[in-house]
């Protein structure tokens, strides 16, 4: 009986070392990741930015587009050299034609050479705009979805962050800093309306198509990518970065007769970010917009292109300096 009892209290014991074992690792990977032990690199925000996710439909003759209201906001954040959290209010105009939105878009840079970027959009009630004529049309019950994760590694470290000039924190080690990498990217995007997702004005001009009131494409595909910035006189530094892709969709478009079709058309995409910082002791101001394109088919002969674009302007405030 006690050499069971002993065995057990062994075994328990184990358990417990390697638990403890696991948590301290989770502990050391989530401090790595987030927490920045040095005061001086803290700093409050006030911020203005524009998010839109857009998208459109056309084909060799006509375009429609779907385009959400209320894109701009205001809002404060908190900066460090490992975390920007910024939390904005959306900015109404009093009408009751509104989008309700929720748009999330996150970067992170892991080791040195990993630049990992992940984003969701949930969009309700899109104006619907075209190309020949017909008057505009906000439809409340167009609904759209998009939720992707990109991850670029490069070929060697990446000694300027792009995530610390918007926390005001860039490093003047060299006047360009230039690297490149390659990695891959999944992306799933959605949207669907109660009836036909043209208007009955609209449908004509589609044939095939007209019809169509659910979308849904995922993507798994490869992405290159370059990443650079350069110092720039009186404290000021811009930044661009390229990271275009190429992957492979799967589609499936419902009609409002409730037949399906999918297809497999190659997805093409292009992320693209500049921003210009100035940046002093106490204070930094920056610039920044981003955008990605992404463009494939519907079948039919007519193609399918949404793009999620953000700009902001922060002014930063450094706490321990």
């Amino acid at each position: 009986m006690r050499r069971r009892f002993f065995l057990l209290v062994v075994v328990l014991l184990s358990f417990a070392i390697h638990a403890q074992g696991q948590r301290t690792k989770f502990r050391k990977a989530i401090d790595s990741l987030f927490i920045d032990h040095n005061p001086e690199n803290y700093s409050l925000r006030l911020f203005s930015n524009y998010k839109v996710k857009r998208f459109k439909i056309s084909n060799e003759d006509f375009k429609t587009r779907y385009v959400p209201k209320n894109r701009y906001g205001v809002g404060v954040g908190v900066a460090n050299s490992k975390v920007l959290l910024d939390l904005a209010i959306n900015i109404k105009n009093g009408k009751e034609e509104v989008t309700n939105r929720f748009d999330a878009q996150g970067t992170i840079i892991f080791k040195k050479r990993n630049y990992i970027n992940a984003y969701l959009q949930i969009y309700n009630g899109y104006n619907v705009k075209n190309s020949f004529g017909e008057p505009k049309e906000f439809r409340f019950d167009i609904k759209s979805r998009t939720v992707g994760f990109n991850h670029l590694y490069t070929f060697t470290d990446i000694e300027f962050s792009y995530s610390l000039l918007k926390a005001g924190l860039p490093t003047r080690n060299k006047d360009v800093y230039i690297t490149g990498g390659i990695g891959s990217f999944v992306m799933f995007d959605y949207f669907d309306s109660d009836g036909s997702i043209f208007p009955e004005s609209v449908g004509l001009y589609y044939e095939d198509v007209q019809g169509v009131k659910r979308y849904s494409g995922r993507a798994l595909g490869f992405l290159a990518g370059v990443m650079s910035a350069f110092v720039l006189p009186d404290n000021m530094i811009a930044t661009c970065n390229l990271m275009p892709g190429i992957a492979l969709m799967n589609n499936r478009v419902t009609l409002e007769d409730g037949s399906r079709s999918g297809s497999m058309p190659m997805l093409y995409k292009l992320d693209a970010s500049v921003a210009l910082s100035y940046n002093v002791k106490r204070f930094y101001i920056n610039l920044m917009y981003e955008t990605g394109i992404y463009a494939n088919s519907l079948d039919f002969g007519h193609n399918y292109k949404f793009n999620l674009s953000m700009a902001k302007l922060s002014f930063g405030y450094k706490l321990n300096m």
